[in-house]
């Protein structure tokens, strides 16, 4: 294991979110000697980050608790074009107004977990679109776009394994690698930015950026990587039951992800309380110690920890009371997630033969089809109240709402969603 001299670097390397550095020693120094300034670049493809962002923010997070600038580009620009890094096929292009929107909404996971403001290590907030909008693009290919090597760009994995599966990549796409490089040029002009930060899959989008300061006659830039990370039994982290796990409450709430981290594997727990809270090490190794039904205790210290790093102290605590009071006292907790029925299911529901429990079970973001459906009830994973559905046909009616106006759906032991008409 590298021994480093920064507080940056030893906290990153001891929280495992260390993949790939170049010229770690030369960074390291830099680190030492005082303020750095870093960055993230964040496109807009969605209206909140997801769990996988997580990592990169929690990055930014210790570069700032150990003394440095962090910034969060926002990629008004970039989002234009989309980053075809590993994917099977182009990305949907999105208008202005709609990556404006997206940004607004990403905007609001950044301040629960960092400080921004005009002090040497606060935070920054910018936008590309500020510099690639306003470019001339025939200047920009003279002046930029003469210092990339086709040849090169074709060898990096992201495009590769497109090419190799003969998948088109358009033109466009094959100029965001060109975009996010020269993001790296105009921060270190702006703001002295020495170092970007991101997912192992972006190494070769930043080492674009390295070499592209030194081929312009900058000055020495770094790159860092976190690696991608995945559960022991292999599956990658993102997805829960009901879809992405989302950073923003109004998409995924405090209590799904309060319940994401709780139903971590053992295998995982150690790793999960380094990357994911602000527990000392000292304590983390001590709870990964753990063994037998004790681990569930361990479980439930690292939901609560990551879940109040997310989602603020209160709705943490809140999130594991509503737990205990479901699971342990059997009661049913009033700050279960909520839904809605739509105008739809709920003449349905109040009409002559009632709501398909089907349906239902797919409103409650427990299945995505009606074939899923079914075979959740197959195999006795869904109940109605507490009560196991036995029926595919089972029909609910206003007969089965409970005296708060709520039917509790529950799949398996430990997600549960209150259904209410209005």
């Amino acid at each position: 294991m590298t021994s480093y001299k920064s507080d940056f670097l030893n906290v990153l390397q001891s929280r495992g979110l260390i993949h790939q550095v170049s010229d770690a020693e030369a960074l390291d120094a830099a680190c030492c000697k005082g303020p750095v300034t870093a960055y993230v670049g964040y496109d807009a493809t969605a209206t909140s980050l997801h769990i996988g962002n997580l990592i990169s923010v929690t990055m930014l997070y210790w570069f700032q608790q150990t003394g440095h600038r962090p910034i969060t580009l926002m990629g008004g620009g970039t989002s234009m074009v989309g980053d075809p890094s590993f994917r099977d096929d182009q990305r949907q292009l999105l208008t202005v107004e709609k990556i404006a929107e997206n940004i607004e909404g990403i905007k609001k996971i950044f301040g629960k977990m960092l400080t921004y403001g005009d002090g040497p290590t606060d935070a920054l907030m910018v936008n590309n679109a500020d510099w690639l909008l306003k470019l001339n693009y025939v200047e920009f290919l003279r002046d930029v776009g003469r210092h990339f090597s086709v040849n090169r760009m074709l060898s990096f994995d992201s495009v590769k394994l497109r090419l190799d599966r003969d998948q088109s990549l358009s033109f466009l796409e094959f100029n965001y690698m060109i975009m996010q490089g020269y993001d790296f040029v105009e921060l270190n002009r702006r703001y002295g930015t020495l170092l970007q930060m991101g997912g192992s899959d972006q190494w070769g989008n930043i080492i674009n950026g390295v070499d592209l300061s030194h081929r312009m006659g900058g000055p020495q830039l770094y790159a860092l990587t976190t690696p991608l990370l995945t559960k022991s039994s292999g599956e990658k982290m993102g997805k829960s039951a009901s879809g992405a796990v989302w950073l923003n409450g109004d998409l995924f709430s405090p209590y799904d992800f309060w319940q994401y981290f709780r139903n971590t594997e053992d295998a995982d727990v150690g790793r999960f309380l380094k990357v994911f809270t602000r527990l000392p090490l000292d304590e983390i190794a001590r709870l990964a110690s753990l063994g037998g039904s004790e681990i569930n205790e361990a479980k439930k210290i690292l939901a609560t920890e990551a879940t109040a790093v997310v989602h603020g102290r209160d709705a943490a605590n809140a999130a594991a009371e509503t737990a205990r009071k479901t699971f342990e006292e059997g009661a049913l907790a009033e700050s279960l997630p909520t839904v809605t029925m739509t105008d739809d299911v709920r003449d349905l529901f109040f009409g002559p033969d009632g709501l398909s429990v089907l349906i239902a079970a797919q409103k409650a973001g427990f299945a995505k089809s009606t074939g899923e459906a079914r075979r959740l009830i197959d195999g006795r994973g869904l109940k109605v109240n507490d009560e196991t559905v036995e029926r595919v046909l089972l029909m609910l009616t206003p007969a089965d709402l409970n005296p708060e106006g709520f039917i509790k759906l529950s799949m398996g032991k430990k997600r549960h969603i209150l259904l209410k008409p209005a």
